[in-house]
């Protein structure tokens, strides 16, 4: 990774004159516009090529996969901030794509760190090391989804059944034996791990995993804040929190 340092004073993604857009070397309006979908298009963006079908296939699952999960926190923060104005939709989705962290939702790109390092080390000496420095695996645990995640078993069986699983695939398989034995319980391997891993598997840039659930997430976003522009309950789910913590003095 380079960042901070000085690169060529170029890029490769695009460029517009007065008749034509270029994106990736492809004319945008005589070739992708009506060929290409925008998956297709996103990971042209991302990488340079076009999918194949194998990581076309993966990359609409997974952006399904990791769009939509309720009220969570990222869509509660956008709808609140729509509510306290409603004329900056930017600044919600914004408000809710911030919420994209290493707790909530953007833990796809340390579960891609956790399973680099668990190839170099061996797993169960990678496990634990964590464990012994009292930290967490990432992708395991969810207050939810017990004893197992179904989304993270469905990418995974999909990925296996269509010969798409490689090594980190098989790396997250291992985890999930491993970890729960180094734990002494159940921790069940969430979303976030096989996103990572099958991406991995097909090609993809580790430094923008993150990317996955960004993308997906504003999708979401943006159907929360169309409906909360017609059923609006920001102020309500304000109100509730008001309701459910106490106020408790320092000196009390």
């Amino acid at each position: 990774m380079l960042i901070g340092k000085a690169g060529s004073a170029s890029t490769a993604i695009s460029t517009a004159d007065a008749a034509s857009v270029t994106v990736r070397g492809r004319d945008l309006c005589g070739d992708l516009m009506g060929r290409v979908s925008f998956t297709d298009h996103f990971h042209l963006l991302v990488t340079g090529r076009e999918p194949t079908e194998t990581q076309r296939f993966f990359l609409d699952l997974l952006l399904v996969a990791i769009a939509e999960h309720g009220l969570v926190p990222t869509n509660q923060a956008a709808r609140m901030t729509y509510a306290a104005d409603p004329g900056v939709l930017q600044a919600a989705v914004a408000a809710g794509i911030l919420g994209c962290g290493s707790v909530v939702l953007g833990t796809a790109e340390a579960c891609g760190r956790f399973l680099a390092d668990a190839r170099g080390k061996g797993m169960r000496a990678e496990v634990a090391a964590i464990r012994a420095r009292g930290g967490k695996v990432p992708g395991f645990g969810h207050p939810l989804h017990r004893p197992v995640d179904p989304r993270a078993q469905r990418i995974m069986a999909l990925a296996e059944e269509r010969g798409a699983a490689g090594a980190h695939c098989a790396l997250a398989r291992e985890a999930e034996r491993v970890v729960p034995e180094v734990w002494g319980k159940a921790l069940p391997m969430n979303v976030s791990m096989p996103i990572a891993a099958v991406l991995l598997d097909l090609e993809f840039p580790p430094a923008i995993l993150k990317g996955i659930p960004i993308l997906a997430r504003t999708a979401s976003l943006l159907a929360h804040l169309a409906e909360e522009s017609a059923n609006p309950i920001g102020f309500l789910m304000a109100a509730k929190a008001e309701e459910a913590v106490a106020y408790r003095p320092d000196d009390a």
